[in-house]
């Protein structure tokens, strides 16, 4: 894997989100309560609503315009047929670093 720092792990507030632009589109990148990021695509199939500016709770996060809810690690829409792409994340000492290789693999939303 080719690991890309994207930003500090400070800088995504707990049960949030941010956006982070790429050649490829726009991912989201979310914070749990507990700490744990995830990165997937930025865009809800169902309507393209911008999931970085829904709600997160636990490991899902629910579109901001029609409530559809969306597992982060797995990006599979619960109660739904939906799915959105999830890119590998992980921090080191503070950062969180996205894999360069699964961004040039796959398209973001």
């Amino acid at each position: 894997m080719s690991w890309i720092d994207i930003c500090a792990l400070d800088d995504i507030p707990p049960r949030g989100a941010r956006k982070l632009k790429t050649a490829r589109g726009c991912i989201a990148v979310f914070r749990t309560a507990e700490n744990e990021v995830f990165a997937t695509s930025n865009t809800c199939p169902h309507k393209a609503g911008p999931l970085s500016e829904g709600i997160v709770h636990g490991q899902s996060v629910t579109c901001p315009l029609h409530n559809w809810v969306f597992d982060l690690e797995t990006g599979q829409a619960q109660g739904e047929e939906g799915k959105i792409a999830t890119y590998p994340l992980k921090v080191e000492d503070g950062r969180v670093l996205i894999d360069g290789a699964g961004l040039s693999a796959r398209d973001a939303a």
